[in-house]
């Protein structure tokens, strides 16, 4: 009979996890509150790009996935992780609240012995001084009864390169014991798992990694625009920086970062400095750097049309979701570029082939065709996610102005006037030599 595990919350991060421990001959209860998700998954059909349907419906017919919303099939469970959102509130402090119903329901169905992990990116102290008293308030004592721990997630949607089970996993347990649980159970997925001294290492492990990038990815997009001024392209640069074989890691400009970690963790880690009486203002200026992207874009548009309105023009932007081959929108700066379009008077069309459908205020929009007619009327066309599969050669054979935020659009020619971020106002023409290693 195979072992069981419970997985709460079948998103981006926990139906993946899920499929891992199918892999490995387990079966997984996999409790979800969205029944759209649940019906969908009962129907054999995934909803996220990089699960296939041929996952799900191996998994499903060999009924290794019980995928439920109710939370009492959790007891046959040796195990259970939670995978619940942790996003900022409207004030960008942590907003715990999925995590607290998460908690609380849980108490009411653990038994003894069962081992519980949080893999939300969370702030250092949540998993003892939030999610263990709610735990205990069944009456279970976690080292004793039940077994915690953490463990941060590293997925990284949209990228093959790196599966989940060839990630290293960072864990640690409330006790020893539950620390040695961790290892055990994770050392039978993961190729490699680490253990640290605390779950407080192991949360800030994870607000460090992204903070990391944070940072990196603001001062790139501050360093874009220096290099407008300058005239210089900043994509040239770095391809010729990175040639360097130490002490240089590329990071590429773009309209500001977005999902569920990179934009979301600093912030959970500057308030939990801030609660403690300190500050990084290395956060704090990244944060202002990252918010300002959208505007910058905006008025390097209206420089692009020698026009110091957007009123009257079309604008369609390329891309909405916060990074490539995805169709997560969340915290992604195309929304907010959309807006300020909009709010400048101009009609806004888009085109994503993984985000059908949009809201942006009361407004719903849906993914045009990205057809020679829709580029051709188009006074710009603005590339915000660079997809793999975009047709490049289509939109620069039939566009007028092409805004380029990614840096797609170098070895390519074409009919359109091309401006890329980080290169100044004057039209691109492509350097080769860097980017085929002469």
């Amino acid at each position: 009979m195979s072992r069981v595990i419970g997985v709460i919350g079948l998103g981006y991060v926990g139906l993946p996890l899920a499929l891992a421990f199918i892999q490995q001959g387990y079966s997984v209860i996999g409790v979800d509150v969205n029944e759209q998700k649940i019906k969908t998954l009962h129907s054999k059909k995934s909803y996220l790009p990089d699960v296939s349907d041929e996952a799900v419906h191996i998994s499903i017919t060999g009924k290794k996935l019980i995928a439920t919303s109710n939370y009492a099939r959790l007891t046959e469970a040796e195990a259970v992780i939670l995978c619940v959102p942790t996003p900022l509130t409207a004030n960008h402090t942590p907003d715990l609240s999925y995590l607290l119903q998460v908690g609380a329901a849980l108490s009411k169905v653990l038994r003894q012995g069962q081992l519980i992990i949080l893999e939300s990116s969370t702030y250092p102290g949540t998993t003892r001084e939030v999610l263990m008293p709610l735990l205990e308030q069944g009456g279970l004592k976690v080292g004793n009864d039940i077994y915690l721990g953490y463990s941060p997630e590293r997925i990284n949607p949209g990228n093959p390169n790196y599966t989940m089970e060839i990630i290293p996993k960072v864990v640690s347990g409330i006790t020893e014991q539950c620390t040695d649980k961790i290892l055990e159970l994770y050392a039978t997925v993961f190729s490699e798992v680490i253990p640290v001294s605390s779950p407080e290492a192991a949360e800030l492990t994870k607000l460090l990694e992204n903070s990391y990038r944070f940072v990196n990815i603001s001062f790139i997009n501050e360093f874009a625009m220096l290099c407008d001024q300058l005239n210089i392209d900043i994509w040239e640069v770095i391809t010729a920086a990175k040639t360097k074989p130490y002490g240089f890691s590329a990071f590429y400009p773009g309209p500001g970062v977005g999902g569920h970690c990179i934009p979301v963790d600093p912030l959970y880690l500057q308030w939990s400095a801030n609660r403690r009486g300190a500050n990084s203002k290395f956060i704090e200026y990244s944060q202002a750097i990252n918010l300002s992207m959208p505007n910058y874009i905006v008025e390097r548009v209206k420089d692009c049309l020698g026009d110091a309105t957007l009123a009257g023009k079309s604008i369609l932007v390329i891309g909405v979701s916060y990074k490539r081959n995805i169709d997560d929108v969340r915290e992604s700066s195309a929304l907010n570029l959309m807006t300020l379009f909009m709010q400048e008077g101009a009609t806004v069309l888009y085109h994503d082939p993984y985000v059908p459908e949009v809201t942006i205020g009361d407004c719903r929009l849906k993914s045009e065709e990205l057809s020679a007619q829709n580029l051709a009327v188009a006074d710009c066309v603005v590339i915000v996610t660079d997809h793999s599969q975009l047709p490049l050669q289509l939109i620069l054979d039939h566009a007028r102005l092409v805004y380029d935020t990614r840096g797609m659009t170098r070895g390519y020619e074409g009919k359109a006037r091309v401006v890329r971020l980080g290169s100044g106002l004057q039209e691109q023409r492509s350097v080769h030599f860097l980017e085929h290693g002469q």
